[in-house]
């Protein structure tokens, strides 16, 4: 079978009994970076020397299929550098190749950086959508920011340090002043920090330098009290300006809160002379 295991994200104390005990036993190890993996088993002080296949971003779709293939026959366990591997980590591919072979997927659970953000945030955890990297671009970074400022459920991103500034300036423009966010930095780790405020009060922290791993929680866009005319004068207005009619009432019912379908008959019946 297929063996995804989560490792620590920053302390040591967080490896369970049973990651070791699988570690411990392992035969064969795909690893996002072996030298990572080598050195884990170091800190762990595992004695098992298992056979280490490096299994990254640049090879995981050439190696799926033979992998998954092995898997079939003796266990292979799955690590990423930290954390659950698959998410923001290799591994998709992998699981996906084992599914369609048929072959049996697990996971040993652990440490989870989404997560313990989300939690210490002090912003609402009952709803929320992983939004992982941010692309580098900065013209792709605001489009990306513009489709989720609709967003309702909190949102947890992954950044960089080098370009955190930008980001928090990318988010106030387009998430708005008063939205809360929270910026997670080194969790689990002795430096752990967590600056909670508005964009602007965030980029003035921010641009005394960050440091470390970094995780961005942001509040879900606030419910409008939107009524039926209004909303179809905004779908009307985006028909204008070139949008589809369809997609223009995804976007306003995402807004809003009402029915895309009871949008389009409306604007379909506005229509009719």
């Amino acid at each position: 079978m297929i063996i995804l295991a989560a490792t620590p994200i920053g302390n040591l104390g967080d490896a369970s009994r049973r990651l070791i005990e699988v570690l411990e036993n392992a035969e064969i190890v795909a690893a996002e970076d072996t030298r990572t993996t080598a050195h884990l088993l170091r800190a762990l002080q595992i004695e098992n020397r298992p056979r280490l296949i490096a299994l990254h971003d640049h090879n995981e779709k050439h190696l799926a299929a033979e992998l998954a293939a092995l898997a079939a026959e003796q266990d292979i366990v799955v690590v990423s550098d930290a954390g659950m591997p698959a998410v923001s980590d290799p591994g998709y591919g992998l699981v996906a190749e084992a599914v369609a072979q048929g072959v049996t997927v697990t996971a040993i659970p652990g440490p989870s950086a989404v997560l313990m953000a989300l939690a210490i945030s002090g912003l609402p955890t009952d709803r929320f959508t992983f939004e992982g990297f941010l692309p580098r671009k900065p013209g792709e970074r605001r489009t990306a920011l513009r489709s989720v400022a609709s967003e309702k459920r909190t949102m947890v991103f992954f950044e960089s340090p080098a370009r955190l500034v930008s980001t928090l300036a990318d988010m106030g423009a387009a998430f708005g002043s008063d939205r809360r966010i929270a910026v997670c930095r080194e969790l689990t780790k002795f430096y752990e920090e967590v600056r909670r405020g508005t964009a602007s009060e965030l980029v003035e922290w921010a641009e005394n330098g960050v440091k470390g791993e970094i995780v961005v929680v942001v509040e879900g866009a606030p419910h409008q009290d939107v009524s039926a005319e209004d909303a179809g004068a905004q779908v009307q207005a985006l028909v204008e300006s070139g949008m589809r009619l369809k997609e223009a009432c995804a976007e306003v019912a995402a807004a809003t809160g009402l029915s895309s379908r009871d949008l389009y008959q409306q604007a379909l019946a506005a229509r009719k002379p």
